[in-house]
């Protein structure tokens, strides 16, 4: 792999699928998304996406395609297990299609995974030798480098970090795992808790006006509701991520997604509260912090995924 190679990174979320042509960091061209309602089930999305990366091959001399979804998959293979938040995504053989759609060599990821390597290979994690990466939204990723190395697991699904529990007794999550991390920390708890607490603070406030970056700002201005919710917050987050700490033991934890803009409002407290629950020689030299790319981490994490399984 040369730096100057080019390849085609897919971002699959649950309602838009993101594109571009990579070449390292850089997204040199982005593509409109397109929307899965438009496109419904795999097979309808997986030929849309033929059509626009043989487009796209007129144009760039591009040498492999990589695809991050968010869901379970096989990467040697680029068999997609489940998508859960997606329908129509069941067993689906996603990289022999792509591959025979477009002539190129396919990798199907997991989207925290592609994510973890665009942040390592390139972004804040770049030089960590043992790195934690984690995306924070409707629900919560996670992505591990071990050792220098993207880690993945017996089957490919290493780093589900949002499943680990922090409460035994606690919220019922997906795959009846009672206290779910993301059952806590996930984007629509986070505006239920903020809707609650003004509620109670006698506030008419509506979900809306809970999101994560408008509890960001009120936070910095000093508003209690605000601060109420990110303290709860990062106390939650940080028993989640003080665990892999004591087990994994890393130089770095990389935060994505959109609680990463939130600044000193989130990170102050969550560096301090992970600190206060781990020994001092894994404290020593960690680092917590934002991740760099926002919403081109997928493209790029896809992309340089798919060249850095070429031979």
């Amino acid at each position: 792999m040369k730096a100057t190679d080019l390849a085609i990174g897919i971002d699959m979320g649950g309602t838009t699928v993101k594109y571009g042509v990579v070449r390292g960091h850089e997204v040199i061209h982005e593509c409109d998304p397109l929307r899965t309602s438009e496109f419904p089930g795999a097979k309808v999305l997986l030929a849309k996406l033929v059509e626009e990366v043989n487009v796209l091959q007129k144009r760039y001399r591009i040498r492999a395609l990589g695809m991050g979804v968010p869901g379970f998959t096989d990467v040697r293979t680029g068999y997609v297990h489940e998508l859960t938040n997606v329908p129509g995504w069941l067993r689906v053989k996603a990289g022999a299609v792509l591959a025979k759609g477009t002539g190129l060599p396919v990798t199907v990821e997991n989207d925290a995974n592609a994510m973890c390597y665009a942040e390592w290979a390139h972004g804040a994690g770049k030089g960590a030798e043992n790195m934690i990466a984690v995306t924070l939204g409707t629900g919560v990723g996670g992505a591990l480098v071990i050792g220098g190395q993207l880690y993945r697991g017996s089957a490919f699904g290493a780093g589900e970090i949002g499943q680990m529990t922090i409460d035994y007794a606690g919220n019922m999550g997906e795959h009846g795992n009672r206290g779910a991390l993301e059952k806590y920390v996930g984007n629509r708890e986070t505006r239920a808790r903020a809707v609650a607490l003004s509620r109670k603070a006698g506030r008419k406030v509506a979900e809306s006006d809970c999101e994560p970056h408008l509890l960001a700002a009120a936070a910095r201005r000093g508003d209690k509701v605000a601060l109420a919710v990110w303290d709860e917050f990062t106390t939650q987050l940080a028993a989640g991520l003080s665990a892999c700490v004591w087990l994994l033991n890393p130089d770095r934890i990389v935060i994505g997604g959109g609680v990463a803009k939130a600044g000193t409002v989130v990170f102050d407290p969550l560096r301090r509260k992970i600190r206060d629950q781990v020994a001092e020689p894994f404290r020593k030299g960690l680092k917590i912090v934002p991740a760099k790319f926002g919403n081109d981490a997928g493209i790029i994490g896809a992309a340089g995924v798919a060249l850095s399984r070429i031979p």
